[in-house]
């Protein structure tokens, strides 16, 4: 099993900026991927950015450039740096993990304001 705990959500005006933390623990010794999800409420769940244990990235393209995903492998963690922040980033934010299962953390709301 693995355990994600997320924070850094918070509010922010437009062009602002927030960095999230996700912690991962447990069996953490098989997880290949960490990444960010975001879902507004009634809509699907999409991928925002995502980094593979040899540090390979991918982003959505909505946030490329103002966004940017690293890792801590010491700590075990996972950091999504958000600059620029727009209205539309307004989400819960969802880390997760994967091993031989999906994993995902509690969520965190961001929400900028115009």
């Amino acid at each position: 099993q693995v355990q994600l705990v997320e924070s850094g959500g918070g509010s922010v005006q437009a062009g602002g900026s927030l960095r999230l933390s996700c912690a991962a623990s447990g069996s953490i010794f098989n997880i290949n991927r960490m990444g960010w999800h975001r879902q507004a409420p009634g809509k699907q769940r999409d991928l925002v950015a995502s980094i593979t244990s040899g540090g390979s990235t991918n982003y959505a393209d909505s946030v490329k450039g103002r966004f940017t995903i690293s890792r801590d492998n010491a700590k075990n963690t996972v950091y999504l740096q958000m600059n620029s922040l727009k209205p539309e980033d307004t989400n819960v934010y969802y880390c997760y993990a994967v091993s031989n299962r999906f994993y995902w953390g509690q969520g965190t709301q961001v929400t900028v304001s115009s």
